[in-house]
């Protein structure tokens, strides 16, 4: 073998070396795309929902919900009494101002018809005397003194009866108060005409009865607390709305007339519960549920009933611990979170 052949086969046997490295080590170097897609495709998460006598339990990290925006806190006690919601209308008073018009003219017109009625009244006791004792006045003075004594008798009951009429359309269009207050100069009228307070119109939602009206009641305007005091029963529901009405009225505070407020009325003593807000609740399968947090990490799903109304919104739940924390952000995540990870992993 020539010293040519002898290197050409050294160089093949070098380069054949050479490749079986590169491939050797192309397929032990690990792929991270691979890795990553697998990843993305066969998700393993940590097991974060257990069952644990038939209540779904899940175990979020403190980092998880400071990122997810999970919030827990105790929550208020509710008053000593349920509530039920109604519509709170502001009213105008201009037929007020009509009505108070229209009173003080009889009035007035009562006030004059009586000081005519007390002069003609003397003027014919004194013809009558004059007549009988010393005929100083012929009969016919006497007779004209009379007349004149008649009339006014008739122009003050005439004057009266317009001022009762007043009333009474007082009574019919705004109730017994808005009246009694109409004819009594009450301060009441007098701050309802120069609007500073209103009157307001309760609604109850249809069906809905209270027994005894309470003595005040609350509606909100805005984020403003807005108290209503309680005057009459309202001579005539809201069309729109069909429901019991009460006449409450309220100070001014930037209301105007026509305004629709949402009102809280307290309707009777109940047990004892928390006050629930919207945002802590989440529907399921026609249900309410609430999520408590029991430990720093585990959170319980907990069914409740939404049948009590809270004064302003939310819900009164009974049953719950005083010191429960109830998550009041975050609880729809965690509910989507407890079906995710309720939903098998394929491989």
């Amino acid at each position: 073998m020539t010293a040519i052949k002898r290197f050409r086969i050294l160089a093949i046997v070098l380069l054949a070396f050479a490749v079986g490295g590169v491939l050797g080590a192309f397929y032990l170097i690990p792929s991270h795309a691979d890795e990553d897609s697998d990843t993305e495709q066969n998700p393993n998460p940590p097991v974060r929902l257990t069952i644990k006598d038939g209540v779904p339990t899940l175990t979020i990290s403190t980092e998880e919900q400071q990122n997810a925006g999970i919030i827990a806190q105790r929550l208020d006690a509710a008053p000593a009494q349920d509530y039920t919601r109604g519509f709170a209308t502001v009213l105008d008073p201009a037929g007020l101002v009509d009505l108070s018009n229209q009173y003080r003219d009889a009035e007035a017109q009562v006030a004059v018809a009586k000081a005519r009625l007390a002069a003609s009244q003397a003027a014919y006791q004194r013809a009558q005397v004059l007549n009988k004792d010393q005929q100083n006045i012929s009969t016919a003075q006497l007779q004209s003194a009379h007349s004149a004594f008649e009339v006014d008798i008739h122009t003050l009951a005439a004057a009266e009866t317009h001022a009762g009429a007043i009333i009474a359309n007082a009574r019919q269009a705004w109730g017994g108060a808005i009246a009694d207050a109409l004819s009594g100069d009450d301060a009441l009228l007098a701050d309802l005409i120069g609007r500073r307070s209103y009157l307001v119109r309760v609604t109850l939602p249809p069906g809905v009865v209270i027994a005894t009206p309470p003595a005040t009641a609350s509606a909100l305007f805005g984020a403003t607390d807005v108290r209503l005091s309680f005057v009459s029963l309202a001579t005539a529901a809201d069309p729109k709305l069909q429901g019991v009405s009460y006449l409450y009225q309220t100070p001014a505070q930037n209301l105007l007339p026509g305004l629709t407020l949402e009102a809280s009325l307290a309707v009777k003593a109940s047990e004892p519960g928390l006050i629930v807000p919207d945002s802590a609740v989440v529907w399921l399968e026609g249900k309410a549920w609430i999520y408590i947090r029991t430990q720093p990490t585990i959170f319980i799903r907990r069914a409740i009933n939404p049948a009590r109304s809270a004064p302003r919104e939310g819900y009164i739940v009974s049953g719950l611990a005083p010191g429960a924390q109830i998550v009041i952000h975050g609880a729809q995540m965690l509910l989507s979170e407890e079906f995710r990870a309720s939903v098998p992993v394929e491989d």
